[in-house]
């Protein structure tokens, strides 16, 4: 109720202001406890994926606090677990402005924010200063002027520098924003990538006594046969989780909307149906033998419960936050509880 109040006046700004001035709020707000004040508590509904255990299976996906600038404050709003970056190893300005429209008859977003991010070194020293106790993910990314050939160095040395500050480790192969970076997804690209990446976890878990566990973010534009080789990769090399899924290039049934020709990835609403089709056909593909996190299009319950329903074990939010507000979390934990 609240946020429906802020939202009209939010939406006047543009898109990337509206966030920021949402988060540098939230920030404020944090030390003076007025979050949870304002938006409640949330319920306790535990569950155990990946070996971690979540206090809710409600996530923050990654790209809103792409820094960890924010988590303290995010965390007020209920969180069971919180994902930053993308992260690269060296700082990056991204794309240029205006890059994040917004599609509000359509309850979507259109970003091709470009990985936009102050780099590993300083988003960990952002996790150093965090007080936060419950699950982090890291999800990270290549520069966008590695090669593609090259693209293994800068993943390898973002695990190897957010391993021991991670609850789990997100590979980000999928955004349609950096150009080429979905190839990583084809065949031999991925095959390469996974080994060396599963040989470098080993080597992390032997030396820091911990094992963190490796997922893979997906797209939710392949077809069939994309996706049952990637099903297959991720099964040999024992992969501990899928994110389905990033953002879509399609702009199927949104042509005649303002911004809906827009270069990037589009998220929220339209992205629903064909993010639960992509669970679907992971959960048969992978029998349960490596669990799903959803994203895309997770705007009310009722979508919560379609990715439930078609094999995912956690849901992750970012469009349906930006509509709906905080009041979604404890929406869809109350589904689950």
């Amino acid at each position: 109720m609240l946020y429906s109040l802020f939202r009209p006046l939010l939406f006047t700004l543009p898109p990337e202001t509206a966030s920021h001035l949402t988060l540098k709020t939230l920030k404020t707000f944090h030390p003076l406890k007025l979050t949870k004040l304002l938006f409640g508590k949330i319920p306790s509904s535990p569950c155990t994926v990946m070996g971690l255990n979540f206090p809710n299976p409600v996530g923050l996906a990654a790209g809103l606090d792409k820094n960890a600038e924010y988590i303290d404050s995010l965390a007020d709003l209920g969180f069971g677990f919180i994902e930053v970056g993308t992260v690269t190893p060296r700082p990056q300005t991204g794309n240029p402005q205006p890059r994040l429209f917004r599609l509000p008859t359509a309850q979507a977003l259109i970003n091709r924010m470009g990985f936009n991010n102050q780099g590993v070194d300083k988003l960990l020293e952002n996790v150093q200063k965090a007080r936060f106790s419950g699950i982090l993910g890291i999800n990270i990314g290549k520069n966008f002027d590695t090669p593609l050939e090259n693209a293994m160095e800068d993943y390898l040395i973002g695990l190897r520098k957010v391993y021991a500050y991670a609850d789990y480790v997100v590979v980000n192969i999928s955004s349609p924003n950096t150009p080429g970076l979905r190839q990583l997804q084809q065949g031999e690209e991925l095959e390469c990538l996974l080994n060396a990446l599963k040989k470098a976890q080993q080597e992390l878990a032997n030396q820091h006594n911990k094992y963190v566990p490796l997922v893979i973010k997906i797209a939710p534009d392949l077809d069939e046969k994309e996706l049952t080789v990637i099903a297959d990769k991720l099964l040999k090399y024992n992969i501990d989780g899928v994110i389905a899924t990033n953002t879509t290039i399609s702009r199927k049934g949104l042509e005649n909307l303002p911004h809906a020709n827009e270069k990037g990835g589009l998220s929220g609403a339209p992205l629903s149906i064909r993010s639960t089709e992509i669970v679907q056909q992971l959960s048969t593909k992978l029998q349960g033998k490596i669990p799903i996190i959803a994203a895309g299009g997770v705007m009310d319950s009722k979508d919560a419960l379609k990715k439930r329903q078609a094999g995912a074990s956690l849901v992750q939010i970012y469009t349906g936050l930006i509509y709906k507000g905080p009041a979604l979390i404890k929406e869809i934990v109350n589904f689950y509880s």
